[in-house]
């Protein structure tokens, strides 16, 4: 085995084949991080992988957050490498678009939201908290601010982002070995946000590579865990 191989950090980063997720893994990969990725989309993960595997060694698994094997499947890839400085949870769905009222939401939608976003982080960090421990890792989880504001139509998906955000502060209280953020990142020009407001125009929102490097220094930093806007970040 490469001795400088071993050494080098290792990041598992979901939903990684555009938006924030792909540029935190571009960042990443130019510091020297060894990444394992995933998407739902198996063209798009290619696509991203090919241009990280310009900068260093990475894994990409296509594949459904919500589904056990498919997450075994990335626990398994990350066990093979023998280590992990850092698991982020940045896969997420809104569910439908455009944003159903809560008078309205088909239940079994609201199952699928929670599923995506609240039980596969906490399955991923279940799996996964022993590498990051001995690493004395670091989880981030990608929320927003609908977790903390009552916007209309916003409730399948801010109430599990709200979820995330207290599931993640007990989980760091419970396991204060392993720092646990909660990252609001704000909004950015993604396919996501433009699917949330189908009918504006968003293009004065940032792009999410304005916004990575924000986030990484996060991950670069010592801030204990807790949660953070990037907006307020310097």
């Amino acid at each position: 085995m490469d001795t400088r191989s071993a050494t080098r950090p290792v990041a598992l980063i979901t939903g990684a084949s555009q938006g924030l997720g792909l540029e935190l893994a571009k960042e990443l990969a130019e510091r020297g991080w060894r990444l394992v990725v995933d998407a739902r989309r198996n063209d798009r993960l290619e696509l991203a992988a090919t241009t990280l595997a310009e900068r260093t060694d990475v894994t990409a698994i296509a594949g459904d957050v919500a589904d056990a094997d498919h997450r075994a499947a990335l626990a398994e890839a990350v066990r093979s490498i023998g280590r992990l400085d850092l698991l982020v949870n940045n896969a997420s769905t809104l569910g439908t678009s455009p944003l159903p009222r809560l008078d309205e939401i088909d239940l079994e939608l609201v199952r699928r939201i929670y599923e995506v976003n609240v039980l596969a982080p906490l399955a991923l960090a279940q799996a996964l908290l022993p590498l990051l421990a001995d690493s004395q890792g670091a989880i981030v989880n990608v929320t927003s601010d609908a977790a903390v504001e009552p916007y209309e139509t916003w409730g399948g998906y801010g109430s599990s982002k709200a979820a995330l955000d207290q599931l993640s502060a007990i989980l760091a209280e419970e396991r204060p070995e392993v720092r646990v953020w909660v990252v609001d990142p704000g909004d950015m020009r993604t396919e996501m946000h433009q699917d949330a407001f189908p009918d504006e125009d968003i293009s004065d929102r940032p792009l999410p590579e304005t916004v990575a490097p924000r986030l990484v220094s996060i991950v670069e930093s010592d801030r204990p865990s807790g949660r953070l806007r990037l907006a307020e970040v310097a």
